[in-house]
């Protein structure tokens, strides 16, 4: 999820934990612990862009990260503070930590949990910034933080941000099952025969949601909002896989693949191939459009080397995604 999603709930979770003790330093402590996590970032400073992918939520999102780390964050803070306990404050960073994780768990790039295991759980029912989750959850984080620390509006506060965030987030399970059941309907209507079925929420919301279809040669994507009165129609988009030719054996482009998970096209523009990855859908909602959200550029070199350079987006290009989803959410 986005940085502001992920300080308001490990500022909430800080809060659960020593709230009672420490005040509001338990809401400032649990938000810097809740952002932690996304410092692998830093990754894609120091090293190439395939491995900065795999990187990605991975050791620093995972359950041990928190089991070793939420201990030495918890000495350090027990060593400053005039509320010594070191136990308390390191249940604070444990789980002010291991949500956040959790929380990403349910978006569609996912997370790698249960790392060195090369497993990453993507529930895919939440989009990665999304204010139906973070505008009320944020409004209680702040009320609370105007209670005195043995309030019992401020615990009250607290347990209402936590208790609504988590009941949407569940909400979404639902409301994924629904557009999938959709999604299979109009396939089966169309006659349509294919190998996998994988869907998702638009951006910003859970009221639109698109669809990668695999065929034989190619995917199909489509999308359903819950206002629509139409049939569900699909673009097709050849999987052209076979451009690649011998770079297929190439290790790089191997481990792109097993990134994307194997939800990918390859399109050629004159003498250069392009990598796209569809699990993030389109900048535009133009029929077949090629401008995905991750696309590369796969740069090969005179000794060999294979780079993938991600093309840039403009800010017009997401406002005019914007403006454009906004009328689809309203229905077909």
């Amino acid at each position: 999820m986005d940085s502001l999603t992920q300080i308001v709930l490990g500022a909430a979770v800080g809060e659960a934990v020593l709230g009672k003790k420490v005040g509001n330093k338990a809401i400032l402590y649990g938000a810097i612990a809740g952002t932690i996590p996304d410092l692998d970032v830093f990754a894609s400073y120091f090293t190439d862009t395939v491995s900065a992918l795999a990187m990605h939520r991975g050791f620093t999102h995972s359950i041990i990260f928190s089991v070793l780390f939420a201990p030495i964050f918890g000495w350090f803070v027990s060593r400053y503070e005039k509320y010594k306990d070191f136990k308390g404050w390191s249940w604070l960073f444990f789980w002010a930590m291991i949500t956040h994780p959790i929380l990403d768990a349910h978006t569609t790039w996912g997370t790698q949990l249960f790392w060195p295991l090369d497993i990453r759980l993507a529930f895919k029912t939440i989009f990665v910034l999304d204010p139906l989750y973070t505008l009320p959850f944020l409004i209680c984080v702040i009320l609370v933080m105007f209670q005195k620390r043995t309030s019992k509006k401020r615990r009250l506060y607290n347990n209402i941000g936590l208790t609504v965030s988590t009941t949407y987030l569940a909400l979404t399970f639902l409301l994924k099952s629904i557009a999938f059941s959709k999604f299979e309907n109009a396939l089966q209507f169309e006659s349509i025969t294919y190998q996998q079925l994988d869907t998702r929420p638009s951006p910003l919301n859970t009221i639109l949601w698109n669809a990668n279809v695999e065929t034989k040669d190619s995917y199909l994507l489509g999308t359903y909002s819950f206002f629509d009165t139409k049939n569900i129609s699909f673009e097709t988009y050849p999987k052209n896989h076979q451009l690649l030719g011998k770079l297929i054996n190439n290790e790089k482009v191997k481990r792109m693949i097993a990134i994307s998970e194997g939800w990918y096209t390859i399109n050629q523009v004159e003498d250069k191939l392009y990598y796209n990855d569809l699990r993030f859908g389109l900048m535009s909602l133009e029929p077949n459009s090629q401008d995905f959200v991750f696309k590369y550029l796969i740069d090969v070199e005179a000794s060999s080397n294979v780079n993938f350079i991600e093309q840039e987006k403009t800010q017009t290009d997401g406002k005019q995604l914007m403006r454009s989803l906004w009328e689809r959410i309203k229905g077909n």
